[in-house]
């Protein structure tokens, strides 16, 4: 009888202790999504997959001409894709991969 009480028991504090962590993990991932994008803002990338038309011209040796085709060819799964799916030369490329980010959604 002691031990079944005891045995209840535990599994009692093993619900308790474990229930606060379910439906979480999609608060958790949000809660991270929003760190890692606090911390690239902090760093001060810009998002080629959000950034409009202004700030994407702010990068240097992005214009006009490559900040339209950037937006017309969202969204990038890596900031590297910017040079096939947009045609950044890979020359501006390295020169502004330091500067940019592709958040994902």
């Amino acid at each position: 009888m002691v031990l079944r009480k005891s045995l209840l028991l535990t599994v009692i504090a093993l619900c308790v202790a474990i229930a606060p962590s379910f439906g979480q993990a999609p608060a958790k991932k949000a809660a991270s999504a929003k760190a890692a994008s606090a911390k690239a803002e902090a760093a001060g990338l810009i998002d080629i997959n959000s950034a409009d038309a202004a700030t994407l011209k702010s990068i240097p040796g992005i214009g006009d001409a490559y900040s339209a085709k950037i937006i017309a060819n969202r969204p990038y799964k890596g900031k590297d894709e910017i040079v096939k799916k947009a045609g950044v030369p890979q020359g501006v490329y390295d020169k502004i991969k330091d500067k940019i980010i592709a958040k994902q959604k």
